[in-house]
């Protein structure tokens, strides 16, 4: 894998190269640079299988952080592929046309993250919230308790503890005295 990464790395801007374990490493390069990498792999590095496309959101730094996984059959390796986009109008080429599933992950990530993929197959449609129309559920400044309060009625027997002291009590028990 070390050589790969050398290789890879006289062509493309690399940088936090982490190495996971034997047979996975991560990489980060930047958006522009980020599909013509996933490409150059699947054309000429022998990763021929699209693994997952997946999204951090890094809130407090005003980003996301997107993640193409590849895998290399023959050699037996995964290479995950970062790159961060704004969170503000986020939006990243779209990678449909290297594999056809990467666009059911993108319309995904627009419906969960807000994120668009312009030319995406159906990146617009509703994929699982359909009639959403609030913020996307997965962003960090969603508030699901708040959500929850709101749409579901709260049930008769039931009742609600702070996570914190709930857990405290539970753990020392004879703090309580």
């Amino acid at each position: 894998m070390e050589q790969l990464i050398n290789k890879l790395q006289k062509s493309f801007k690399l940088s936090d190269v982490k190495h996971q374990r034997e047979n996975l490493t991560f990489v980060t390069v930047k958006k522009d640079s980020a599909l013509d990498l996933v490409t150059h792999c699947r054309d000429y590095e022998g990763f021929s299988h699209f693994v997952l496309l997946s999204c951090v959101d890094w809130i407090e730094d005003g980003k996301f952080q997107l993640t193409y996984l590849l895998n290399n059959p023959s050699g037996k390796f995964d290479l995950g592929i970062r790159t961060f986009i704004s969170r503000d109008n986020a939006s990243m080429t779209s990678a449909h046309l290297l594999w056809r599933q990467i666009a059911t992950y993108q319309r995904e990530l627009k419906e969960m993250y807000g994120i668009d993929f312009p030319g995406s197959p159906r990146v617009d449609e509703s994929f699982i919230l359909e009639g959403w129309d609030e913020i996307p559920p997965m962003r960090r400044e969603f508030d699901t308790k708040k959500y929850s309060e709101d749409t579901y009625f709260p049930r008769e027997g039931r009742g609600s503890n702070d996570p914190a002291t709930y857990m405290k009590s539970k753990l020392y028990p004879d703090d309580e005295k």
